[in-house]
């Protein structure tokens, strides 16, 4: 019979391994993850903004048989395009054409050295992304961030958009009135700090409510292999700046005027809240409240519907997707 100390032993052992078998895949990324394959093909819009010359980098999945829509899926803060790799292949399965933006600043696309980073600004280039695909007409899908990129297109663009879909969007509440202000130095300070264990646990932590799948090793590594980048203080500094963004430029006093049928796919176990860590206790216990959110979205917006999954938290589409899938694929087949 084996000691507790021999137990103890076995156990750690075991666990360090599966942390260093996890590591081993981790690699250096460029800035613009060149050397990293999306699960599609990627091109490019260029264009100039803010005296800076940029490169935005979508993919395009087209359907065999297509039925003439368009679905375009707008990613998180903490990720890109690729992570909507299974939901655009059901789709187009389905006969979308799905369209998939990597942000600027984010995933493929520059990290420009100077820039004032707003909603508006993202979705006026994510807006350039149809105009080359002559796209007129297209559902809207956002995650997290994208969720607030995606509310704000819609209310720029109206007539461009046929469905709203809010997958556990940030921004269904206005952090500055209960998050202390930090400055933009402070943040990136904060992100010059990161490696794949702080990635990892703020993962664990808050996506994932402490239940780990190997699968999700891989979304860690695209952001922990920029941290072994000798460029990663410019990929710091623009995630600082869109830190500053989000908590600066709600969107939550709008959501009245959008005019298109909506969907929210709320993971009801989220409490995810920019800031939140630096917020009082007190204060911290109120924010992210999904449930309610959720619920207080749906009242805001007009002709819209809540789909509430129980024991799943901010991102549906990679925890479980089957039940993430089946209130979207009806929501968007809906005449």
């Amino acid at each position: 019979m084996k000691t507790p100390a021999l137990l103890l032993i076995i156990f750690f052992a075991l666990t360090g391994n599966a942390v260093n078998a996890q590591k081993d895949t981790l690699r250096n990324l460029d800035i613009n993850l060149e050397n990293y394959e999306y699960p599609f093909p990627v091109s490019y819009v260029e264009f100039e903004s803010q005296a800076e010359k940029l490169r935005m980098a979508y993919m395009v999945v087209k359907p065999s048989r297509g039925n003439g829509k368009s679905i375009m899926l707008l990613h998180g803060k903490n990720f890109n395009g690729a992570y909507w790799e299974q939901t655009a292949k059901v789709l187009s399965e389905r006969g979308f054409q799905v369209i998939i933006p990597d942000q600027i600043g984010f995933g493929k696309s520059t990290k420009p050295l100077h820039f004032q980073y707003s909603f508006q600004e993202l979705a006026a280039g994510t807006k350039r992304i149809l105009d080359k695909l002559n796209v007129t007409k297209t559902i809207v899908l956002g995650h997290s961030m994208g969720g607030m990129v995606a509310t704000r297109f819609t209310l720029m663009y109206p007539e461009t958009v046929e469905k709203l879909v809010l997958e556990n969007p940030i921004g269904l509440e206005d952090y500055k009135v209960k998050v202390p202000y930090q400055s933009i130095d402070k943040w990136y300070m904060s992100e010059l700090k990161a490696d794949f264990n702080s990635i990892k646990n703020y993962q664990l932590s808050s996506y994932y409510d402490g239940k780990w799948k190997e699968s999700y090793t891989k979304w860690v590594n695209l952001l922990a292999g920029w941290t072994l980048n000798k460029d990663y203080p410019r990929i710091a500094w623009n995630s600082a700046l869109t830190y500053d963004m989000i908590y600066s430029q709600p969107v939550c006093y709008e959501f009245a005027q959008i005019k298109v049928p909506t969907l929210l796919i709320i993971g009801q176990r989220d409490r995810s809240a920019v800031g939140k860590n630096l917020a009082p206790e007190n204060v911290r216990k109120t924010l992210g409240n999904y449930p309610e959110l959720g619920r207080k979205t749906k009242a805001a917006i007009p002709n819209s519907e809540l789909a509430e999954l129980d024991n799943i938290g901010h991102l549906p589409h990679v925890e479980d997707f089957d039940r993430f899938i089946g209130p979207l694929v009806k929501f968007i087949e809906k005449p």
